[in-house]
């Protein structure tokens, strides 16, 4: 049988697939990363299990343990606290042991607080989106990221913790203040709470702490003609007789470019 890599709850217990919940419930062995976690989705839907713990500090272990099992033809499931293993969760290792021993690995897709987040936030590009994982902790190289990210026009999701964000959301704003971004909190969750404006304002309004999930979403950055468009339309609307003030406004809500700027550029 092919080991199992199935996608579970970002947070709403009914947000899983009947595929899923079946392939849990006739596998003879379901890898978790924290069993408790796994316990409740399965006693919600009334799944009786064997499970046994798969983590960042056993891994190795476990993977050289699973790997005859899997040989042996047991069916083994894989699956994660939330979301899809092996994305910025453990699993990637087995996966890739399993693949290189010749033996079959299938994916149950599923929730993804990733897509949910970049839809979420309305920020979706024309030009797909990239996903980072967790940010950097280190101040240079959040910076670094920062300035290199300013250049992708296409939307960025990440991972942050809630005792990192106000930290993150500091520098990110030093380097991109204006740009568009959310933060999603506790995405599915009663809490649920989407936070949208520039960088700068979501630094301010974060600024005492957040508390639960963090999913970050970062609008697309803007390219050089991107930016020259935008004065261009705004002078077109000033020639049309619209008010400046007025016409950096629209202009700045349908391109992304600061207000301000655009006022000061048409000056």
């Amino acid at each position: 049988m092919p080991l199992a890599v199935c996608a579970t709850p970002i947070g709403n217990l009914e947000d899983v697939t009947l595929r899923v919940l079946r392939e849990l419930a006739e596998a003879d062995l379901v890898l978790c990363e924290d069993t408790r976690h796994t316990r409740k989705l399965l006693d919600r839907h009334g799944i009786r299990a064997r499970l046994l713990s798969y983590h960042q500090h056993n891994e190795a272990k476990r993977t050289a343990e699973l790997l005859p099992r899997l040989e042996a033809g047991e069916r083994v499931a894989l699956v994660s606290d939330s979301g899809l293993p092996g994305i910025s969760d453990p699993g990637a290792r087995l996966v890739g042991a399993a693949l290189e021993a010749g033996l079959g690995v299938t994916v149950l897709p599923g929730p993804s607080a990733v897509e949910a987040a970049l839809v979420a936030s309305g920020l979706v590009g024309e030009e797909g989106y990239q996903f980072v994982g967790y940010l950097p902790r280190a101040e240079r190289a959040l910076l670094a990221l920062g300035k290199e990210l300013a250049r992708r026009p296409w939307p960025v999701v990440a991972f942050e913790s809630p005792q990192r964000l106000p930290a993150t959301l500091g520098v990110l704003a030093r380097v991109v203040p204006d740009r568009p971004a959310a933060v999603c909190r506790e995405l599915t969750k009663r809490f649920e709470e989407v936070a949208r404006g520039t960088v700068a304002e979501l630094a301010g309004r974060f600024e005492g702490g957040a508390k639960g999930e963090i999913t970050m979403v970062l609008g697309a950055g803007l390219a050089e003609r991107d930016e020259a468009g935008a004065v261009a339309a705004v002078a077109e609307l000033l020639e049309a007789g619209l008010p400046r003030r007025q016409a950096a406004d629209v202009v700045a809500r349908l391109t992304g470019v600061a207000r301000n700027r655009l006022y000061a550029t048409s000056l």
